[in-house]
């Protein structure tokens, strides 16, 4: 390949001011060029692992000077090809900064820098009284939660990362710091430019702190398993209980084939049957009644088996046993990638939308579980494949296609919680019009003219 003096410029300047923090090393490249989506490894040319706003704000100024993309990196977590890099350029690595700033306690809201976890902050807030709920399953660092909108287990009764982000520093394609939003809980004035980055996917700016909300610790917390004859039956008691107001907190489903996977991998003994996982928070008297609600609504469904689960160590075995499913589901078909898909629809469609899902689940020949944060109306597909095999590729693309045209013909999304990343960008103008994403557009040649924050993405 031939040197590129430009880019050979901008490494030497780099490492005079980073040192052993700028690597051009193959497999600090590759770690960095791919994450657990289904797209091939695409590797930046240099990884600058930043600790602070200034070197972020640093890098920027240099890339800018010589035309040379960023793409901002957390965990890797992602499934869409988010911190992929198909123009080359540096992967600038968020995860040293790790630092929890500030925790206002009595208003209830703490400041972080990007790469925190969110397993770390909630460590940091014992003895407070408060947590972080915006629970993804992944210990994604929160940058790369707000950068894609993540949302979540939670998200029924807790919301998503938009709803949770009160205030950024964010740096600019320039090098800029801008600081949005504040600690105030509401505010009238100008433009919300904390939502605008919210889920802008690294593409509008690089979030280097954030504020965020932290809520009361349940006095009480009680959580429950009950299987079901058919996906159906376990959807109506979701639609029902929502419908009814109960405030739960957590209703997550499962089909039979993520349960399979799940005691293989977790080594539980979980009916292996269409599952709803259920987690109610409030006083002692509002869970159990809450949980009456639920059990009596699940009983004329059908619901069979309900199990409960209220000691903490039961509760934490439970739920790690969910959050495992995406892992589990990969040893179905050991050495196969995910195909992933995520779609939300109105809460009242969504009985109707995953029928339709799973008739059409019948017709190809690769494994696919189905499993869902329902409660908002948002389920999965882990669609398992060998990339190598067009067959197999070809399925999953159809299967991807069908579930996020009939989840937008219900005026739903094509993804309720990943993002657009590579994989969703052709869905975009579908999804919100052409006027829409030419604002968008807009808006991406406002703060960023050259294009080079993490581009490729979101825009089709």
């Amino acid at each position: 390949m031939t040197p590129n003096p430009t880019f050979e410029n901008l490494a030497g300047r780099l490492a005079e001011h980073f040192g052993p923090r700028f690597s051009r090393g193959e497999s600090t490249r590759l770690q960095h060029g791919r994450d657990e989506s289904v797209h091939a490894p695409q590797l930046p040319d240099g990884v600058v692992q930043a600790e602070c706003t200034a070197d972020v704000a640093l890098v920027m100024k240099l890339c800018a000077e010589h035309g040379v993309p960023v793409i901002p990196y957390g965990v890797g977590s992602s499934v869409e090809g988010h911190v992929l890099a198909p123009r080359g350029g540096i992967s600038l690595d968020l995860s040293a900064m790790n630092q929890v700033l500030a925790i206002h306690a009595e208003d209830g809201d703490a400041t972080v820098q990007a790469g925190v976890t969110r397993k770390q902050l909630n460590e940091a807030l014992k003895g407070t009284g408060l947590f972080f709920p915006i629970d993804p399953g992944a210990d994604a660092t929160l940058g790369g939660m707000a950068a894609t909108r993540a949302s979540g287990t939670n998200a029924v009764r807790y919301g998503t990362m938009k709803d949770n982000v009160l205030a950024t520093s964010t740096v600019l394609a320039d090098g800029r710091i801008l600081k949005t939003g504040g600690r105030a809980r509401k505010s009238s004035a100008g433009y919300d430019l904390t939502r605008l980055l919210v889920g802008s996917e690294g593409t509008l700016g690089i979030m280097t702190e954030l504020t965020v909300k932290l809520y009361p610790i349940p006095e009480a917390i009680s959580a429950a398993v009950c299987t079901f004859p058919s996906i159906e039956a376990a959807v109506q008691t979701v639609i029902q209980t929502i419908q009814l107001g109960v405030p739960v907190a957590r209703i997550e489903l499962l089909d039979a084939l993520s349960l399979k996977a799940i005691n293989a991998f977790s080594k539980t003994a979980l009916a292996e049957a269409p599952t709803l996982f259920f987690e109610f928070h409030g006083s002692p008297a509002g869970v159990e009644e809450q949980a009456q609600t639920v059990q009596a609504i699940a009983d004329e469904l059908g619901g069979t088996h309900f199990q409960w689960a209220t000691r903490p160590e039961d509760r934490t075995r439970l739920w790690q046993a969910r959050h495992d499913a995406y892992f589990a589901c990969l040893q179905l078909k050991p050495g196969c990638r995910c195909f992933p898909t995520d779609v939300c629809v109105p809460i009242s469609r969504l009985a109707e939308c995953i029928a339709e899902t799973q008739a059409d689940i019948d017709q190809v020949s690769i494994p696919i579980a189905l499993f869902g944060h329902v409660g908002d109306g948002n389920f999965h597909l882990v669609v398992l494949v060998d990339p190598a095999n067009d067959k197999e590729m070809t399925e999953a693309a159809w299967i991807s296609q069908r579930v996020v045209e009939r989840a937008i013909a219900m005026e739903g999304t094509c993804t309720g919680e990943h993002g657009i990343g590579l994989g969703k960008r052709k869905y975009l103008v579908a999804e919100h019009g052409e006027v829409a994403v030419e604002v968008m557009r807009a808006v991406k040649a406002a703060l960023d003219p050259g294009n080079l924050l993490n581009p490729g993405k979101v825009l089709p």
